[in-house]
């Protein structure tokens, strides 16, 4: 399990809420490690309900607006640069896509939010798939929700924290591109994302701070999902 804390970073208060997940232990570090050094496949991609596979293993989802970073993060964490799709084109993705980690879990690429010129039509056959995706999906343990940290959580970010709340889906706030601020800027960031999960009762009290191209954050995410079951 995950110790509740602080990474050692000058100048963090214990006091804060929403702390950054502590680095993993050697027995966590190894349990994350073992999980994705096996076979990680591209199962199947979902447009509706009665295409979702069979509910045989617990599952996380990545749900984060365009460009955040999504592909790139799952990418990080299997170790296979190809696997999730990078696209550079907002709303490309329009389907649920399911990823095999090994005989044990399932992780699951929701398509990004905030399509800035995406048809009102494909928005709300989203909306709705997603809708019911999160409340009927039994066997969905967490929800990373990816927020870049060069912009802090927004509106759209908002929105999808209080789907999850309403379905209670237990999410989990994971900052991608932490390498792109300086520390003064990232604590900026970081006082604006706690004070917005403080209102969503779902919200798990750890943030997740990643960096996909430094790989910052990744054994710690690979150690926290290898803990759920």
């Amino acid at each position: 399990m995950i110790r509740t804390g602080l990474r050692h970073i000058k100048g963090f208060s214990m006091q804060l809420p929403f702390p950054a997940a502590e680095q993993p232990d050697d027995i966590t570090r190894e349990a994350g490690r073992k999980m994705f050094a096996g076979e990680t496949e591209f199962l199947k991609g979902v447009v509706a309900m009665n295409g979702l596979p069979e509910a045989t293993r617990p599952e996380v989802c990545f749900a984060g607006r365009s460009n955040v970073g999504k592909s790139s993060l799952i990418n990080a964490l299997t170790g296979r640069k190809g696997l999730a799709r990078a696209s550079n084109t907002p709303g490309r993705t329009q389907e649920i896509n399911y990823f095999t980690v090994g005989e044990s879990h399932f992780l699951v690429d929701l398509p990004g939010y905030g399509f800035a010129n995406a048809p009102l039509a494909v928005v709300e056959k989203w909306q709705r798939l997603l809708k019911s995706y999160l409340r009927g999906r039994a066997t969905l343990r967490r929800a990373f929700v990816l927020v870049d940290a060069r912009h802090g959580i927004k509106a759209v970010d908002e929105e999808i924290m209080a789907l999850l709340s309403s379905a209670a889906v237990t999410f989990q706030c994971v900052l991608t591109k932490t390498d792109k601020l300086k520390k003064g800027d990232l604590d900026r960031v970081l006082a604006q994302v706690r004070e917005k999960l403080s209102k969503h009762p779902a919200a798990y009290p750890e943030l997740v701070l990643t960096s996909s191209e430094k790989g910052d954050g990744i054994e710690t995410l690979r150690a926290i999902i290898a803990g759920i079951d």
